[in-house]
């Protein structure tokens, strides 16, 4: 398989690759490092670990998912840390790109299930690395304290090998089931991403969620990390 798309090595408005903050983020973390493969093994461990999943984070406007910005905020949902580990691994001359899909039995909170009325989390975000002459995916959402607490082994990253979701937890109970699958694209697919979401939690609460944003600022006050765990 060769990768010849110049896309996936070209920065957009919201993967901005070419971010001062972003080059040098990228530079911190690849330690000097040459080999493409060890680049991108240290740079999801950054994204993954360095960067808090939070599912409240803002998520309707293009700002959102600008990887500058995740990166400056320390904290967003899977599709937002995606385009941040998308960005790092294009500044390091990378070929990279988002993927998504529809997952049920999620890492997920009562409080969370019931914010968004359903347990079908659409459009959940990864990414694509060109390695080694084949595209491996890398799933770098929830950092290693939270699986902690949910009892789910942290998804581990070698460069070579797919890093997605387990389909059950360390207690041996079913925890994710990857239900459709999206494809792939060089930039985040903000209209599709809004459109799923409508469809799925109801244009009305969607609304809803951009009206308590656009009135209180885009900080949540819910906190994922203390909400009760679900236990399957």
């Amino acid at each position: 398989m060769q990768q010849s798309d110049p896309r996936y090595l070209t920065p957009t408005d919201i993967i901005d690759s070419n971010h001062p903050d972003i080059t040098a983020h990228a530079e911190k973390f690849i330690d000097g490092s040459n080999d493409p493969v060890d680049k991108a093994v240290k740079l999801y461990y950054a994204v993954r670990d360095g960067i808090w999943y939070d599912p409240y984070y803002p998520f309707y406007l293009p700002e959102h998912y600008r990887a500058s910005n995740v990166l400056k905020s320390g904290r967003g949902y899977c599709v937002c840390k995606a385009s941040l580990l998308c960005a790092l691994g294009r500044a390091c001359q990378i070929p990279s790109r988002v993927g998504f899909a529809d997952v049920k039995n999620h890492l997920a909170t009562r409080q969370l299930l019931e914010f968004l009325g359903s347990d079908l989390f659409v459009y959940h975000g990864y990414v694509e690395f060109f390695l080694e002459h084949k595209w491996v995916k890398a799933t770098p959402a929830f950092n290693k304290e939270l699986c902690a607490k949910h009892q789910v082994a942290p998804l581990e990253f070698n460069g070579r090998e797919d890093s997605i979701f387990h389909p059950f937890n360390l207690e041996h109970q079913q925890f994710m089931e990857y239900t459709a699958d999206h494809g792939v694209f060089a930039d985040i697919p903000l209209d599709k991403i809004l459109a799923a979401w409508k469809t799925t939690y109801g244009a009305a609460r969607v609304q809803n969620w951009i009206d308590t944003f656009e009135k209180h600022g885009t900080i949540s006050d819910r906190d994922f990390f203390e909400e009760d765990v679900v236990k399957n």
